[in-house]
């Protein structure tokens, strides 16, 4: 019986951080043998907000290999990177034209980001759920790995493929919609700069986050400045003390530990004291991730062949999904 399949990318915009990793990517890895994986690259949304163009290519194979670095295997997954692909520009026109606007408009991440570009906002930025839309369907996926601010995107999807399949499926379900598959709880990592809002890729301060290739020095200068209280004793869970609880939870997490057994240890000790251990923590557990990452990039000619079956292998899928897809709106096809 064939697994089913999970769709799931992150953007080569800036570092992957330990809230990206803790919050998704891990439990990618650990998750991955009970499914049939396709984890893209997807440098198409990174240009919805203004991007360097001399790294774009370069980021893009940087998270390819951490992907890797991370333990996605490739025993049970396919890497790629989206813009290989032609299908996903091409899907996303054709949902474009079922799609409403207020659909998009409506869109809670859309106003919040339109606010910060002002007057620069692209139609890329109004539209990036529409191509995220079209990245989950082509692969036909069961499931899709969301957070709670992906929920409303996946929603939307799941919109779009009611739409679609009642206009033009004549009674079969052309396109399948998606289920959530929603993150365990306990690895939510929040700011070091403040323990209140999520750690963030767009964050512009690099001290609100720890990346996953900082080296020791990095780490060490961030977690030594990282925002504290002057409370005694550290807890988790006082909601007076965010800074406290999510410090406490990155270290359970990243040490293995479980909560009582943390917030035991911890319960008396100072700041200074805890940092020291929190680092050593945080440096022994990135170090393996990042000696397998520096190995993969060495190996410039094994990344391309991993992201040459992966690139195969996606458009194998994708394309049958484009056909079927545009056979149903009544185009011709290709002779």
């Amino acid at each position: 019986m064939a697994k089913p399949r999970i769709l799931s990318g992150v953007q080569p915009t800036g570092n992957l951080h330990l809230g990206n990793y803790l919050g998704a990517i891990r439990n990618w890895v650990e998750m991955q043998s009970q499914y049939d994986n396709y984890f893209c690259v997807v440098d198409l949304h990174a240009i919805t907000v203004p991007h360097n163009p001399a790294t774009l290519a370069q980021d893009t194979y940087a998270i390819a290999a951490l992907y890797l670095a991370c333990g996605i295997d490739l025993q049970y997954s396919t890497i790629f990177v989206q813009s290989h692909v032609s299908a996903h520009a091409e899907l996303a026109w054709l949902l474009n034209c079922i799609t409403p606007m207020n659909w998009l408009t409506d869109m809670i991440q859309f106003k919040e980001k339109a606010l910060k570009q002002g007057e620069n906002v692209g139609v890329g930025l109004l539209d990036y759920p529409v191509l995220m839309a079209a990245d989950i369907l082509l692969y036909q996926a069961d499931k899709v790995p969301v957070g709670e601010d992906q929920k409303q995107h996946l929603e939307l999807t799941r919109d779009i493929v009611d739409r679609f399949n009642h206009q033009f499926g004549k009674g079969k379900k052309v396109l399948k919609s998606p289920e959530p598959l929603i993150r365990k709880e306990g690895a939510r990592v929040m700011s070091l700069t403040d323990g209140t809002k999520k750690m963030s890729k767009s964050d512009p301060s690099e001290q609100s986050r720890i990346n996953l290739l900082d080296s020791p020095a990095e780490i060490t200068k961030k977690i030594r400045k990282c925002k504290t209280d002057t409370i005694s004793g550290l807890t988790f869970d006082d909601p007076e003390r965010p800074e406290c609880h999510n410090l406490l939870t990155l270290y359970m997490v990243l040490s293995g530990k479980n909560k009582d057994d943390v917030a035991t240890e911890c319960a008396d000790m100072r700041w200074g004291d805890f940092k020291k251990l929190l680092t050593e923590t945080t440096i022994n557990a990135l170090k393996p991730i990042q000696d397998k990452y520096h190995e993969v990039m060495a190996d410039k000619g094994y990344l391309e062949s991993v992201l040459r079956d992966g690139r195969q292998k996606a458009e194998t899928v994708a394309q049958q999904t484009l056909k079927d897809v545009k056979t149903a709106l009544g185009y011709s096809l290709p002779l």
